[in-house]
């Protein structure tokens, strides 16, 4: 066995396998370089989702030629100087891996000046080598440029995703620091397209405003609780808001964003009874302790933090949200909108003793009776009628007009009187149809007899084997039929979903749905797959579990892939679907799902029907 030190270019290489991961991991770490760096407007510039260009431009501090070289060189960092201030780290990097990282797997160009600097300096490097350093002009800060990444590892590059999957991680990692900093000025272009363009915040509140819409920034409250291990601040979401997507969901400790299932639970038990299942809240929640009782080098990407009193913290979390969702009352709040609204005066107490109020005269007939109609009010009639009564005259009398018999006048009377109610029963033809055998049990199950006794057939997924075998010959012909809603759906689902529904757009099209971007974070849904629901209300609670859907992992075999969407879609329209009322329309059910090719489960092997035959009804009732 021969031991050898690997060359410095390999070793960047393994450590970047690490650090960069794709696009977003780079803009991650010249973003919180920038932040460190003291900046105050920080820019980021993509062109092919990362793939071309990711550049980061901010007016921090600056670094001189020197430094400018030296920073590329691995473990090179201004962040720490001793052990001890490892046990104590206040800003965001600290390792000097990153920028070593990138400049292992992409073409790397650093323009960078400091104040107190009469000319800037501008660096080159590639595939971890210094190429060239020379002086230019440029502004206080650095301009970091990063181009062509994994062009020198083919195979990393390979498993880079589509454009909308990767800017969707992009503007994941923007968020995170922009949720952190309210008081910085951070843009994000794409392309040339700004996609946020956000100015320095009064609030998080405001920030959380800017970043992902007034819907979201009314619907969460306040939390705020202090102790000797740690103080908590942020918010959380409204019960009624709780979704089924687990979006708008961040832990920050010391401005540090993290992970932590622990800590979700803790959450998720302070919502307990109180959310519907499978769905969770919102919320953005900021940690403060001493930054020697919390490890945050137990990750190369820095998102995992290790508390030294993690119990402790999870107890104090979870009172704080109960507390909080004890205070406020989450009914539905009452808008006094006065604009427009007449002014009532405000009168003393003798006002009415200068303005007597009289009751008003309103001539009426009291000799009126409303009875005294024989209940044909055609003027065209042959008879006379009481319709033209009036207060002092005489009353005239049903009778027939001259030359007409008593005979006669009942028979045309009677002829009549029959018409006229078979006129009304065919206005309720429908309302009065005879029941039917076939019988729906609380909108669930619907009960209908066949030969050997009793069928019970569920509802729900019945639908869902029509939907999904519906689904899977939707794909393979490429389209299936949409029922446009009569008035389109507008709906603000942020910047991140929307990349999603760019990249699935062919798909979802296939599947039935007519669904159009407007702006950089809203959709028009103006159609959907046919036994959808196009209830506006309906369709804007299907979009968290069509976005649920679509954010699934979908990187088996294409077969696998169309089977899982399709089963997938299949439950989600089940859900959706309008009620199953009448007879007809569950005879119509029943149709359909005999039409498919197994009738007897759901494509996840749930069973769709059940026979009670007539000896089991029998043993029923010994």
């Amino acid at each position: 066995m021969d031991i050898r030190i690997l060359p410095g270019n390999i070793a960047n290489l393994i450590a970047a396998g690490e650090v960069v991961q794709r696009p977003a991991s780079v803009v991650k770490e010249l973003m919180e370089n920038a932040v460190d760096a003291g900046a105050d407007t920080i820019t980021v510039a993509v062109q092919d989702a990362g793939r071309t260009l990711i550049q980061v431009t901010d007016n921090g501090c600056g670094m001189s030629p020197d430094e400018a070289v030296l920073c590329f060189e691995r473990h090179a960092t201004s962040k720490i100087a001793s052990v001890e201030d490892l046990s104590a780290i206040q800003t965001f990097g600290f390792r000097g891996e990153a920028l070593a990282s990138i400049a292992a797997v992409a073409e790397v160009t650093l323009k960078t000046r400091r104040e107190e600097d009469e000319v800037g300096c501008e660096v080159i490097f590639a595939d971890s080598q210094h190429l060239s350093t020379r002086e230019i002009s440029a502004p206080r800060g650095a301009n970091f440029a990063v181009r062509n990444l994994f062009y020198n590892v083919p195979a990393r590059r390979k498993f880079i995703k589509s454009d909308n999957v990767e800017m969707k991680h992009i503007v994941s990692e923007f968020l995170r620091i922009a949720l952190t900093r309210p008081e910085l000025n951070l843009t994000l272009t794409s392309n040339g397209r700004e996609v946020y363009v956000l100015k320095k915040a009064a609030s998080l509140k405001f920030r959380i405003q800017d970043l992902l819409g007034s819907p979201v920034a009314n619907s969460v409250v306040d939390i705020a609780t202090d102790t000797s291990v740690v103080s908590i601040s942020g918010f959380a979401g409204r019960p009624d808001s709780a979704r089924k997507n687990q979006g708008n969901q961040y832990f920050f400790v010391n401005g540090r964003y993290f992970r932590s299932p622990y800590l979700h639970k803790a959450v998720m038990n302070a919502y307990s009874q109180l959310v519907p299942e499978g769905t969770s809240p919102s919320y953005f929640i900021y940690f403060e302790v001493d930054p020697h009782t919390v490890d945050v080098n137990i990750s190369p990407t820095k998102t995992e933090v290790k508390f030294e009193e993690d119990h402790v913290i999870f107890q104090t979390l979870y009172a704080c949200i109960k507390e909080a969702i004890g205070k406020n009352s989450f009914g539905d709040a009452i808008d006094f909108d006065r604009e427009g609204a007449p002014e009532i005066p405000v009168l003393s107490r003798k006002y009415q003793e200068t303005h007597p109020v009289s009751d008003p005269d309103i001539p009426f007939n009291p000799d009126y009776n409303p009875f005294r109609n024989d209940g044909f009010p055609s003027e065209a009639s042959p008879y006379s009628n009481t319709l033209g009564y009036r207060s002092g005259q005489e009353e005239p009398s049903f009778r027939p007009a001259a030359g007409d018999s008593m005979d006669e006048f009942r028979a045309e009377r009677s002829s009549f009187t029959v018409d006229r109610r078979e006129d009304y029963g065919k206005l309720f033809e429908d309302k009065i149809m005879p029941s039917t055998s076939t019988l729906i049990v609380k909108g669930k199950y619907i009960f209908t007899p066949v030969k050997s006794g009793v069928m019970i057939v569920n509802i729900r997924r019945a639908m869902e084997r029509i939907l999904y075998e519906a689904n899977m010959k939707a794909l393979a012909r490429n389209g299936k039929s949409t029922q446009t809603s009569l008035f389109p759906v507008t709906v603000r689902i942020g910047v991140e979903d929307m990349y999603l529904f760019s990249e699935y757009s062919e798909l979802l099209e296939m599947l039935g749905f007519s669904i159009r971007p407007s702006g950089n974070d809203t959709i028009v849904v103006d159609g959907v797959p046919q036994g959808f629901s196009t209830d506006p209300a309906n369709v804007e609670q299907m979009l968290p579990d069509l976005i649920l859907a679509l954010s699934d992992d979908h990187s088996s075999a294409a077969t696998d892939i169309l089977s899982a969407l399709a089963e997938r879609f299949a439950k989600l329209g089940s859900t959706n679907a309008a009620p199953v009322r009448s007879p007809a329309e569950a005879q119509h059910l029943i149709d359909d799902l005999f039409s498919c090719e197994n009738t007897e489960y759901t494509n996840s092997g749930h069973r769709i029907m059940s026979v009670l035959t007539e000896d089991e009804l029998n043993s029923m009732f010994r």
